[in-house]
């Protein structure tokens, strides 16, 4: 592109910025100088492309603009005047290039807060100076230019934004990049965001002149750059959930951030947002993409990269309705899992302690009243609200997506076949919200699986060669069975809501000490809000590991584990610990009774409950020879949840009596044989620990109710190797 041509494409945004020629084409200093009066300035630059010209269009981009930018202004203090957003045809590389230099660049002072995000298309482009020189770019909506040559692409490199992003004079600069640059041979599952590139394509002269230019500039900071994937075979990808698309990785990391305080650390923080990936069916591993060089940077707090918010929160109030008693919610900090099955009449609390109750949901935005009309004048615009009362539906079921590479006539059978099983649904790939994914594993001759959304097969979740699709499909119904029950104590999920304080540690032990593999606690409590998911004090060290300290934590076979649950509140409490070994076998925690007699083979061993006093730190199991946890072999992926409730978990606790297990077998963690009864058992006695029987007469019988100051259930994921 001839230079005159490229500032008459870009005149307009100049104009509208004021940035002149020479200001455009010189990255001076002048851009950076401070003011003279220094106050702490909070400036974002989205970006989300949905529609390319040539190109399939993608999905979620658009909303991860809207969730970052809700994130900023309710729950970080973002003014709206200081984020600017790109989209669609307005995001190409010359915008953006302008709109960063200017919004970024020429406002930016030491001290300032910056956050940069892109969500659209990354490729690989081969440099113009070098055949063999291969790099990462980022596609901007004129992907490329037609007009002269269609081999010339305006692709905007990944060099030259951590350059740009490191040229800015403030160390608290953070870019969230939900792209990937390897498209897989074959795509399956969630849409991916990906684009294999010509072999011909070339880099316009322009964005090679920029990364020229920039290359002599002084670098003035590390950037934290937040990536949506960790490896070059893994893929960022956008899932659909209830009423809206959206990047996997932004989505969850926003929600985490909602919930999270400024004390955690960041290698932390994007552990969690891992685990909740896991959840939502992919396997794409986020990463600090510069960290290996900058170890220092997994030392710094959230806090480092935004500035301190108030209180976590689980959304806030973005509209008052003309009654003055009914507002809009934005609902992005709750966990994804949970906000499908969000209620009506689940409630959420302002700061000053009045409480608003749900009307009405539609995706990420909800209606609803504040209890007493008379404190209606209390309400305002921007009030964070924090999870009450969580109301989730009884018959939660699992959905099931049919491929769209399916035959029409299989795609028959397998509806016909799914509505053998009760509280299993069917809808077509793509147009709702899906569990599971149902396809082939081969076309000819025919053998149909079971999937996670990103195309992985289930274990032991494949058909016969050959076998007919209903018959595959009822072949899987203990199976279904398992992963319905994972879903509904993945619902109790509340480390972020929870007002029990509680903190739990994964331990290895060796020898007479433990070693930490992963923590969590709550972090709010009845007075005030404290740090989470914290390194353990000095005692204890941290689990040796190959990896990257950001991937998911790794245990040997072999490890001898255990739990170290705190009980930091004024009341005792009750604990269960479900799991769900490699997306294939349920497992609980048996609390057998020590027997009094000596055991035989014929004598049936008891469980008892388990309750830790106030301010009483457990081990689980009892370090004792007859009670060891053992990892064994193979390697596998394990999801635990660590359950707790202020009332005794009895029902739970009668249906794992009435397990199949075998009398002289007492480990402590054992297969459910009746995963599905001990989930719904659960279910039911936190309801009975929670509800406000006198206050909640509005609520249908065929609802759990479960209220934040009664339980709290923490999330632990590892990977055994």
């Amino acid at each position: 592109m001839k230079r005159r041509t490229f500032l008459n494409r870009i005149g307009s945004i100049l104009a509208v910025l004021g940035i002149t020629e020479a200001e455009w084409l010189t990255l001076g200093n002048h851009y950076y100088q401070a003011l003279a009066q220094p106050s702490q300035r909070k400036l974002a630059l989205l970006i989300g492309i949905n529609k390319y010209p040539q190109i399939p269009s993608l999905s979620g981009c658009l909303t991860d603009v809207e969730l970052q930018k809700e994130l900023l202004i309710y729950r970080f203090g973002f003014q709206a005047s200081d984020i600017l957003t790109l989209t669609e045809e307005q995001a190409s590389r010359e915008f953006i290039e302008a709109a960063f230099l200017e919004h970024l660049g020429k406002q930016a002072k030491p001290g300032d807060v910056v956050v940069f995000h892109f969500s659209g298309y990354g490729t690989r482009v081969k440099l113009e100076a070098s055949l063999d020189a291969v790099q990462n770019a980022l596609v901007p909506a004129n992907e490329s230019n037609t007009a002269q040559d269609n081999k010339i692409v305006n692709y905007l490199l990944e060099e030259t934004l951590l350059l740009l992003l490191r040229s800015l004079p403030t160390e608290r600069v953070t870019a969230v990049l939900d792209t990937s640059y390897y498209p897989p041979s074959t795509v399956f599952g969630l849409k991916i965001r990906a684009l294999q590139e010509s072999v011909e394509a070339k880099l316009a002269a322009e964005e090679l002149d920029l990364l020229k230019q920039l290359k002599t500039q002084k670098l003035l900071n590390i950037p934290v750059v937040l990536a949506a994937t960790s490896d070059p075979k893994q893929s960022a990808r956008e899932g659909l959930f209830s009423g809206f698309k959206a990047g996997l990785f932004t989505y969850a990391l926003t929600q985490y951030l909602w919930e999270s305080t400024p004390a955690t650390k960041i290698q932390v923080a994007v552990s969690h947002v891992e685990n909740s990936l896991s959840k939502l069916g992919s396997k794409q591993q986020p990463a600090l993409l510069n960290s290996q060089k900058n170890q220092h940077i997994e030392k710094l707090n959230v806090t480092s990269l935004l500035p301190d918010g108030s209180i976590s929160a689980e959304g806030a109030v973005t509209t008052i309705e003309e009654d003055s008693k009914t507002v809009h919610l934005w609902l992005g900090g709750l966990p994804p899992e949970v906000l499908e099955y969000y209620g009506v009449n689940s409630r959420l609390t302002l700061a000053t302690g009045e409480e608003l109750i749900l009307r009405s949901r539609t995706g990420l935005t909800a209606k609803a009243q504040i209890s007493k009309v008379e404190s209606a004048s209390s309400l305002q615009i921007g009030q964070l609200v924090q999870e009450a009362v969580r109301v989730l539906p009884r018959n939660v079921g699992l959905t099931i997506a049919l491929d769209t590479g399916l035959e029409r006539i299989e795609r028959v059978d397998a509806t016909s076949g799914f509505a053998a099983f009760t509280r299993v649904s069917t809808v077509l790939a793509g147009e709702k919200s899906a569990d599971y994914l149902f396809a082939k594993l081969q076309p000819t001759p025919s053998r149909y699986g079971l999937f996670s959304l990103d195309g992985e097969l289930i274990p032991n979740a494949g058909g016969e060669v050959g076998e007919a699709v209903k018959v595959a499909v009822l072949r899987l119904a203990p199976k279904l069975s398992i992963l319905l029950a994972a879903k509904l104590w993945r619902l109790t999920e509340n480390e972020g809501s929870s007002r029990l304080a509680i903190k739990a540690t994964l331990e290895i032990i060796s020898g007479i000490s433990s070693q930490m593999v992963m923590q969590r606690e709550t972090v709010r409590t009845l007075k005030t809000e404290t740090s989470t998911s914290k390194s353990l004090p000095t005692p204890h060290s941290a689990l040796p590991t190959q990896h990257s300290p950001l991937s998911t934590p790794t245990v040997p076979i072999g490890s001898r584990m255990q739990y170290r649950v705190q009980n930091q509140s004024d009341r005792p409490v009750y604990l269960m610990l479900l799991g769900l070994k490699n997306n294939q076998t349920a497992v609980a925690f048996y609390p057998w009774e020590p027997l009094q007699e000596p055991k035989t083979a014929d004598t049936k061993p008891f469980l008892k409950e388990i309750v830790i006093a106030p301010g009483e730190t457990l081990t689980l199991p009892q370090t004792n020879a007859a009670s060891e946890w053992v990892i064994p072999g193979p390697g596998f992926f394990y999801e635990q949840q660590l359950i707790l409730s202020t009332a005794p978990l009895s029902g739970t606790l009668a249906v794992l009596n009435t397990d199949n297990y075998p009398a002289a077998d007492q480990r402590p963690i054992n297969p459910l044989s009746n995963p599905l009864d001990v989930a719904q058992a659960l279910l039911q006695d936190l309801h009975n620990a929670s509800v406000p029987k006198t206050e909640m007469n509005g609520t249908s019988a065929d609802s759990y109710i479960l209220d934040v100051n009664n339980w709290a259930s923490l999330s632990f994921s590892f990977q055994v190797v």
